[in-house]
């Protein structure tokens, strides 16, 4: 049961990153009340990964890079149950 709540909770939060990317095209959504609330969530996360370097041509791969973490733990998760 533990474990299933956490595999959904990753889809969640999984949600919110891909949200936090879209939101780059928006700057006005960015500096709405939700825009701050979905940059607060995500940047703890995104920060362990900044120092790596992901941005190539001027796009940056980081959100990425989290998806793809966050999946192998949700597979991780998945092994175990």
């Amino acid at each position: 049961m533990l474990l299933y709540f956490l595999y959904k909770l990753i889809t969640v939060y999984e949600w919110i990153l891909i949200i936090y990317a879209f939101m780059s095209w928006a700057p006005d959504i960015r500096n709405s009340q939700v825009g701050r609330i979905i940059e607060k969530l995500s940047r703890p996360f995104l920060s362990i990964f900044d120092r790596l370097p992901l941005q190539f041509g001027g796009i940056d791969f980081t959100i990425v890079l989290a998806i793809v973490a966050l999946n192998a733990i949700q597979r991780l998760l998945l092994m175990i149950a």
